[in-house]
């Protein structure tokens, strides 16, 4: 039997972060908003809310976004308490209902936001602008990444003057989270049109990428 001696030198590698960014106009916009009522009698109270969040759904179909678009998100009842003397004291029930808008029209955003205060909406807790597939645009950043770990690599090869091997030994896709824009607003009455700056997306990818020399 036949055992070699022979030590094969380590592996000399190079590892290196590739970043990508690609910008993208969002296509529709998720609002939620809130209908928040307070009083002693909590059947009162939600029967009130009831009329005012029913009201604010109106008024929203009304602009011609689908019954579809249109959501429950929550519904709380949270019971109040003030500090008197050092003891609790009720003070009454407040009732929260929260409904998700989907506006595919990013234009009226501000008109569906005035609309549905003027009609009893007394928040709007958020305000999000998605993109309904960002798959095209995060194949965009992934190769402009690569090309990035590759740039970096030659870069550190020639200034060191290695010997750099132009196939990378590894590629590993670093995990990203879902691009989103968002912005929270609360809102108060008012009789003008609320100005929404769209914006874009950036969607980013990131690599390792390791390169033998």
């Amino acid at each position: 039997m036949y055992f070699s001696n022979v030590q094969y030198p380590p592996l000399r590698v190079i590892t290196v972060t590739g970043n990508g960014k690609v910008d993208a106009q969002p296509n529709y916009v998720q609002l939620q908003l809130e209908v928040s009522t307070e009083g002693e009698d909590l059947s009162r109270v939600q029967q009130e809310n009831a009329n005012l969040m029913n009201q604010v759904i109106q008024s929203i179909l009304a602009l011609g976004i689908p019954r579809e678009n249109i959501q429950t998100s929550t519904y709380n009842i949270v019971p109040n308490y003030d500090f008197v003397d050092g003891r609790q004291v009720f003070r009454g029930y407040e009732v929260r209902n929260a409904i998700t808008v989907k506006v595919t029209d990013t234009a009226q955003v501000g008109t569906v936001i005035d609309t549905a205060v003027q009609n009893g909406a007394n928040r709007v807790s958020s305000v999000q602008f998605r993109i309904d597939d960002t798959s095209p645009y995060y194949q965009q950043a992934l190769r402009l990444a690569l090309q990035d770990a590759q740039t970096k690599a030659k870069t550190i090869a020639e200034t060191m003057q290695l010997p750099l091997h132009p196939h990378p030994i590894e590629i590993v896709e670093e995990s990203q989270n879902q691009p989103v824009a968002f912005k929270s607003v609360a809102m108060v009455e008012q009789n003008f049109t609320t100005p929404i700056e769209e914006g874009q997306i950036t969607i980013s990818a990131a690599v390792r990428v390791k390169f033998q020399y």
